[in-house]
């Protein structure tokens, strides 16, 4: 069964790149530029991994790992924050995230994170 990564991420041009990325690796990749709905956006996409943008509109990243986390039905979905934040490391451990993805990114890395966590 093909796997499914969930990008949030508003920066058109990094998801048109990390959707080319991802989908010659044979995922379906699913695109949102905003993030108040995630619980339910999860409900309905039904994702192997959440890639979230740290500083996406309206609640924000952090806001929505947490909901995630705390949410008995998505909590077993990993998600790997995405940002160039100097303390992405730091608030990634606050705020339960699996992982994280530094921004600017080498594409080898990046897909090695994906597959660690996929």
């Amino acid at each position: 069964m093909e796997k499914c990564i969930l990008i949030y991420e508003d920066d058109q041009e990094i998801l048109f790149l990390c959707k080319k990325i991802l989908s010659k690796s044979q995922y379906r990749v699913e695109t949102l530029s905003r993030c108040e709905n995630v619980i339910s956006d999860i409900d309905s996409i039904k994702p192997n991994l959440i890639i979230m943008d740290l500083w996406i509109p309206e609640i924000g990243g952090e806001k929505a790992v947490t909901m995630i986390k705390e949410n008995s039905a998505t909590r077993h979905i990993p998600v790997l924050l995405f940002s160039a934040n100097a303390e992405i490391e730091e608030i990634c451990k606050k705020i339960n995230a699996d992982g994280y993805i530094e921004k600017p990114f080498d594409i080898n890395t990046f897909k090695k994170i994906i597959e660690q966590y996929i």
